[in-house]
C-alpha cells in the first residue's frame, strides 16, 4: 500500500479517537452527572456500545465520501490538510471544555483543503447543501423533541415522589446511555470511514465508495478506544456548567437525541451528535423554567459552534497550501 494511503489511513484513526475523547461527553454527561453511573463504568459501556454501533450501516460513510468533493478530484494532499485541520480544532476544543461538531470540523476541512487546491469549482454543492441542512435542522429538531418528550414524561409520571422518579429514571437512564452510545457509534464513527474510503478510492485501491470492512472495524475500535479517554472537562460543560440535571432529564435528553441520530443513520445523513446532545438538554431545560438553563455557558457553546466551519476551512486551506509548497520544493 502507498506510503502516503497508509499515512491517511493513521491519520483518519487518530481523528476517530480525538472523535471520541471528545464526543463521549454525548453519551455519558448526563449519566456521570446525575451519578447514575461512575465515570469509569460509563466510558467502558459507552466505548462498547460506540462500536457495536458502527456496524449498523455505511450510508453516512458513502455520502462523506462522495457529498462534499468528488473522490476522484481529490489528493493524498488534500484529504491530509483536511484531517489535520480537524484533529487540531478537536483538541484545542477539548482542552477548552467546549462541546463543537467534529462532524463540522471534518466538513470544513475537506472543503477548506479542496479550494486550496483546486477552487471552489471541486466543491459538490448540492452533497454540501444536504449535509450542511442535516447539521443545522438536527439540533432544532433535539431543541424540541427534547423539550416535548419531557412534557410527555411529566404528564405521565409527574405525580410520583422525587424519590421514585429518581429511581426509577435512574435505572433508565442507564439504557438511554448505553442507546444514546449506540448512536454515536452509528453516525460519527462512519465520518472516518468514508474519508479512508474516499482515499482508497482516490489512490486507486478500491473502485466504488462501498466501505471495506476492515475500515468499518478499524474506525469502530479507534472510535471506542478514544471514548474511553473521557472527554471531562466537556462532560462538566454539558452536565453541569449547562444546566443541573436530574436523572429524568437525562433519560429524557438522550432519549430524544438518540432517535434523531438513529433517523438521519438511517438515510445517510451525517449530523453533529453534540450539537443535538446540547441542544436537547437545553429543550429539556426549558421545561424546568427558562432560567434554569445557564444561558452564558449556553451562549459560549453556540459561538464556539459558529466558528467551527470558518476556523476549519481556514486552517486546512493554509495546511493544504503549506504542504503544496514543502511537496513542491
Amino acid at each position: 500500500m502507498h506510503e502516503i494511503l497508509v499515512l491517511i489511513i493513521i491519520l483518519a484513526v487518530f481523528f476517530d479517537i480525538a472523535n471520541g475523547w471528545h464526543d463521549s461527553a454525548n453519551a455519558i454527561a448526563t449519566v456521570v452527572s446525575t451519578k447514575v453511573l461512575s465515570p469509569m463504568t460509563a466510558v467502558v459501556m459507552a466505548a462498547g456500545m460506540n462500536i457495536l454501533g458502527a456496524f449498523i450501516s455505511t450510508a453516512v460513510a458513502k455520502t462523506i465520501g462522495s457529498g462534499i468533493v468528488d473522490p476522484l478530484a481529490v489528493t493524498d494532499l488534500v484529504i491530509i490538510s483536511a484531517l489535520l485541520s480537524a484533529i487540531l480544532w478537536n483538541l484545542i476544543t477539548i482542552l477548552m471544555g467546549l462541546p463543537v461538531s467534529s462532524s463540522h470540523a471534518l466538513f470544513g476541512g475537506i472543503a477548506g483543503a479542496a479550494m486550496a487546491h483546486g477552487g471552489a469549482g471541486l466543491l459538490n454543492i448540492g452533497g454540501i447543501v444536504k449535509i450542511l441542512t442535516s447539521l443545522l435542522i438536527s439540533p432544532i429538531f433535539g431543541l424540541v423533541f427534547g423539550y416535548l418528550f419531557m412534557k410527555l414524561i411529566l404528564y405521565l409520571f409527574g405525580r410520583l415522589s422525587p424519590g421514585a422518579i429518581s429511581k426509577y429514571f435512574g435505572r433508565l437512564q442507564i439504557a438511554s446511555s448505553a442507546f444514546m452510545a449506540f448512536g454515536h457509534g452509528s453516525n460519527d464513527a462512519q465520518k472516518s470511514m468514508g474519508i479512508i474510503t474516499m482515499a482508497l478510492m482516490s489512490g486507486g485501491a478500491i473502485s466504488t465508495l462501498d466501505v471495506p470492512k476492515w475500515v468499518i472495524l478499524l474506525c469502530a475500535v479507534a472510535m471506542g478506544f478514544g471514548t474511553l479517554f473521557g472527554g471531562w472537562k466537556i462532560i462538566k460543560t454539558l452536565g453541569v456548567k449547562m444546566l443541573k440535571l436530574e436523572p429524568i432529564h437525562g433519560f429524557a435528553a438522550e432519549t430524544s437525541s438518540t432517535a434523531i441520530i438513529i433517523a438521519a443513520s438511517h438515510f445517510g445523513m451525517p449530523v453533529s451528535t453534540t450539537h443535538v446532545v446540547s441542544a436537547a438538554i437545553l429543550g429539556v431545560g426549558a421545561t424546568k423554567r427558562l432560567s434554569a438553563v445557564r444561558w452564558g455557558i449556553a451562549g459560549k457553546i453556540v459561538m464556539a459552534w459558529v466558528l467551527t466551519l470558518p476556523v476549519c476551512i481556514a486552517m486546512a486551506w493554509a495546511i493544504q497550501k503549506l504542504l503544496s509548497l514543502y511537496f513542491a520544493g
